[in-house]
């Protein structure tokens, strides 16, 4: 991650093929960070590298979609959070696909400014909290997205919130040891 900690000033890539949409996400953003545009999922792919923080990826794109920029993103194994900012009503299938956060259009300037703050912040944290932030928000995408009734009907969202569960399991317990580990330092300081 290329952030600078004096500015804490991202590099963020906007990817929409809406040129309107882009552009007014460039704008909003570009006030308080380093920002680029991308019009479609080609060039976003030539675009990104170890130097962007955080990306914005539209799912419903011609040619390569935000799905298939994001997959390749993973494979990539890039150190940058992406956020998916879409007029797609996010599905079920949200729960296996690699990005760390999930907006629906419309969104404003806040939700964007607010979600790279966000996105620097979990960069911060170690794999384990990293993931456990990316999988609840899935969780918390569909919930806000589909009815009781849905939910309690569908192995997917069954499977996300154990594993919500598991990692926040783990989280406890990586701070429960890093308190033992500091009362155990601090103690031999006396």
């Amino acid at each position: 991650m290329q952030l600078s900690q004096e500015t804490d000033t991202a590099t963020v890539l906007v990817v929409d093929d809406e040129r309107d949409v882009a552009e007014l996400y460039t704008t909003w953003l570009g006030a308080e960070h380093d920002v680029e545009s991308a019009y479609d999922g080609e060039t976003a792919l030539e675009m990104v590298d170890e130097s962007v923080d955080v990306v914005f990826l539209d799912r419903q794109m011609p040619g390569v979609s935000g799905d298939d920029v994001l997959a390749s993103l993973d494979e990539r194994n890039l150190d940058c959070r992406v956020v998916m900012v879409t007029a797609v009503d996010p599905d079920f299938d949200i729960v296996e696909m690699p990005f760390d956060d999930y907006l629906t259009k419309p969104v404003g300037r806040a939700d964007l400014l607010g979600m790279v703050e966000e996105m620097l912040t979990r960069t911060t944290y170690d794999d384990h909290i990293q993931q456990y932030y990316a999988v609840a928000a899935k969780k918390a995408t569909l919930e806000a997205e589909k009815s009781h009734a849905e939910l309690a009907t569908r192995e997917e969202y069954e499977e996300i919130s154990h594993r919500v569960e598991r990692l926040r399991q783990q989280a406890d317990d990586a701070v429960t040891e890093f308190d033992d580990f500091r009362s155990a330092f601090e103690s031999l300081g006396e």
